[in-house]
């Protein structure tokens, strides 16, 4: 995977799992790669790191919403 490419890398389908164990608080943050892992989203870890390493339940939420919402507009 390529760097500096933020969530793009990431699936909707992986970003809508990653936001659904958020919510089920099945996924502890701060992210790591055993928590990912845990999860099944190992195979996204890399960006997913990069990009939402360090982000409190909260934070993560939000970016994830953010984030579907807008791939769901550029398809509308």
């Amino acid at each position: 995977m390529k760097r500096g490419l933020g969530l793009t890398e990431v699936s909707e389908q992986d970003l809508v799992k990653a936001l659904k164990v958020v919510h089920q608080e099945q996924l502890r943050t701060p992210l790591s790669l055993p928590e990912l892992t845990r999860c099944g989203l190992q195979h996204c870890a890399e960006p997913m790191m990069a990009a939402l390493r360090g982000l409190d339940d909260a934070g993560l939420r939000a970016v994830l919403v953010c984030v579907l919402a807008e791939r769901r507009a550029e398809d509308a």
